[in-house]
């Protein structure tokens, strides 16, 4: 798969943390973490069924369409190919929240899920005009909100949201600006909606 190489000019440090602290891997920590931390077993369950259209499906999405050619890779780094994605996730990740409340979930998951479709949906109102990183994005919501749930001493994972922010500069991926600007736009996007809704 082509995410998976090195450009024989790229870093390979930085390629291990884009790939390895990618979307898909936040997301699943905060689904588990803050499922286990609402409701033990059962929270987990719930924050796996919002994992499945959050991530699993958005992938297997973004995985179809490498392999018909649409996007060279799972990071999607072209800003027109990006719409058309995000606006794919945004649908899924908001047909996950209508099922989990149709279910009966409880209201702190469901808000986790709402804070991952709002923050979405804040990204795509800038994607058309700027290259606004989601992996930093993402990953500074992730940990917001990890902070929200366990407490302040959370905060202290934020150098994991430094590293994938230079990985991505460091790639050529994204600009020091649109990293930060991911930065400041997740954290605040996903932890005052996480906050509003549970």
């Amino acid at each position: 798969m082509t995410a998976a190489l090195t450009r024989p000019t790229e870093s390979r440090s930085a390629r291990l943390i884009t790939d390895g602290l990618d979307p898909k891997t936040w997301i699943i920590a905060d689904t588990v973490l803050i499922g286990w931390h609402t409701a033990g077993f059962a929270g987990i369950g719930w924050g796996l069924l919002g994992c499945l259209f959050a991530a699993v499906i958005p992938l297997a999405f973004i995985k179809f369409g490498i392999r018909r050619g649409r996007w060279a890779d799972r990071h999607v780094g072209q800003r027109q190919q990006r719409i058309t994605v995000l606006v794919f996730i945004i649908a899924s990740v908001a047909t996950g929240i209508l099922l989990m409340a149709l279910l009966g979930s409880p209201r702190t998951m469901i808000a986790l899920i709402t804070a991952m479709l709002v923050t979405l949906a804040a990204l795509l109102t800038v994607t058309p005009a700027w290259k606004i990183s989601v992996h930093a994005a993402v990953s500074s919501g992730s940990v917001a909100m990890l902070a929200l749930t366990y407490g302040p001493r959370l905060l202290l994972a934020y150098p994991l949201v430094a590293l994938v922010g230079w990985s991505r500069v460091r790639l050529k991926d994204h600009t020091l600006a649109q990293v930060l600007a991911g930065t400041a736009v997740g954290a605040a996007v996903a932890a005052t909606t996480f906050t509003l809704v549970r």
